[in-house]
């Protein structure tokens, strides 16, 4: 695979606008055409009758130096943080007050879950039911917070990347004031996600051109006005790609930048429009399935062949155990994987078999308390519980960083129905994953390939010479080098 990010070419494309003068009986006709056909549902992508006139952009200036030092896509470690959950203050300030103990993780780059101005019409104490985006939620602190968190991960070589809502507002955004700008009803009435059950949020329609520019600007609000990195895109199937295609390549023409995209997302066309990464949820379901259903092992390998077939070079899907709605609506990882050795043996399996590995905020502790996101007084991350998975979720990451093979060498499997293994190549460098994904002891038959062939153990560098087999404690794992 590409050692470098994707490159996408940018086109220019003009925005002039021609203005005629129209005579008065036409100028009568033309408002009788707009009223008879107000009446009419408007979908993201039909065109909008009355449409609001495009804003003029302003032109800012970059705070701060840009970051140099922004992953190529293959080597990102992410790791997901619930402002809320991660610190006893809920704010960003409990974000920069842990940034060593994240730098120590092994992370490169930190995706702050939504920090924006929430509505309180039809409210549920969501942080995506976004009210201003271009404002920090007092909640949360200030811009000089995020400035001072930015730069402080900056200088750790950490990028920043922030979650993007660009489906939908809350009811009380100013831009309701627009109802064009919104999907609406066969009434006119403007209407929420359809067949989401997301009341306290109102779907925006991108067939405006007025909406689609006030968004980007939003956008490039944060990269100039806090340096931060990128974004990930929430819900980003609901956006048309079109829409996606014209905010990164105008975020990406802003001098001396490096910007991460990251939709969540399982359509591969998306990554035609400029995204770096898409979600993997068929690996993650897969492996929930293996552990909770007694299926075989060697599942994740069609799985992961069927998720990276089209995948431009230079591009990547996420793998994860835990993310904030998992967590907050289905359960942790100790209870999907069977405990703290079982989820750590299935972060071996998201994290080395390819893809770009996310940590949520405390998963590497062993967290086992489901973390709301939608109030200040959800339960909060006993950062000193389980010490010894935090070091064990250290020595993986470590390797990883460390080995080209396991970012972005070929892949080779030799998975059972009850032990997942493979082999990653990256030119002399070879690394096998044995993972047994049950819990009771496995005797593993090993391949002609490797039988009888010498290695290092890559966490503890001490020599492995294998047989013909290997013994396999419940859910354990063997990770080797060579």
């Amino acid at each position: 695979m590409n050692t470098t990010r994707f490159s996408y070419l940018r086109k220019e494309k003009s925005t002039g606008n021609i203005c005629h003068s129209i005579p008065a009986k036409a100028t009568r006709l033309l408002l009788l055409l707009v009223v008879a056909f107000a009446g009419f549902a408007c979908s993201k992508e039909e065109a909008v009758p009355g449409e609001t006139p495009a804003v003029k952009e302003e032109t800012a200036k970059q705070y701060d130096v840009p970051f140099k030092n922004v992953p190529a896509t293959s080597d990102i470690a992410m790791y997901e943080v619930n402002l809320r959950a991660f610190s006893s203050a809920g704010n960003i300030n409990g974000v920069r007050a842990r940034l060593d103990e994240i730098q120590n993780l092994g992370i490169n780059v930190i995706w702050l879950m939504p920090i924006y101005t929430t509505g309180e019409l039809k409210s549920v104490g969501s942080p995506y039911a976004v009210r201003n985006y271009m404002q920090v939620n007092p909640a949360f602190g200030n811009l000089e917070d995020l400035r001072l968190l930015v730069k402080e991960a900056h200088s750790r070589n950490m990028a920043v990347i922030l979650d993007w809502v660009a489906n939908h507002t809350a009811w009380d955004h100013p831009w309701i004031q627009n109802p064009t700008w919104y999907t609406r009803d066969a009434s006119g009435n403007i209407i929420s996600p359809q067949g989401m059950g997301w009341t306290d949020v109102a779907d925006l329609n991108f067939s405006s051109q007025a909406l689609r520019k006030e968004m980007i600007k939003a956008m490039k609000y944060w990269v100039l006005e806090a340096n931060v990195d990128g974004y990930r895109c929430d819900h980003a199937d609901g956006v048309p790609t079109d829409f996606w295609k014209q905010a990164i390549d105008t975020l990406r023409n802003i001098p001396d930048r490096d910007i991460i995209m990251f939709a969540e997302a399982g359509k591969k066309e998306l990554f035609n429009a400029g995204f770096d990464l898409i979600f993997g949820w068929d690996f993650y379901n897969k492996l929930k399935e293996i552990y909770n259903n007694n299926t075989a092992a060697s599942g994740l390998t069609t799985v992961h062949i069927n998720d990276y077939n089209n995948v431009p070079g230079g591009s990547h899907i996420l793998r994860w155990i835990d993310n904030h709605d998992d967590n907050a609506w289905e359960g942790t990882p100790i209870s999907f994987f069977k405990g703290q050795q079982g989820a750590l043996a299935a972060f071996v399996l998201a994290g080395y078999m390819g893809g770009v590995p996310l940590i949520y905020n405390g998963q590497e502790v062993g967290n086992p308390t489901q973390l709301s996101f939608f109030n200040n007084s959800t339960t909060k991350i006993n950062w000193s519980s389980n010490p010894g998975t935090l070091t064990e979720y250290r020595k993986l990451m470590a390797f990883r960083n460390s080995s080209n093979a396991v970012k972005r060498g070929s892949v080779q499997t030799y998975s059972s129905n009850d032990v997942a293994a493979f082999k990653r190549t990256d030119g002399n460098e070879e690394v096998v994953v044995i993972v047994n994904i049950r819990n009771n002891t496995i005797n593993f038959q090993l391949p002609s390939t490797l039988a009888s062939t010498s290695w290092q153990n890559a966490l503890t560098n001490e020599s492995v010479a294998l047989s013909s087999s290997v013994s396999l404690a419940p859910y354990s794992y063997l990770i080797l080098k060579k």
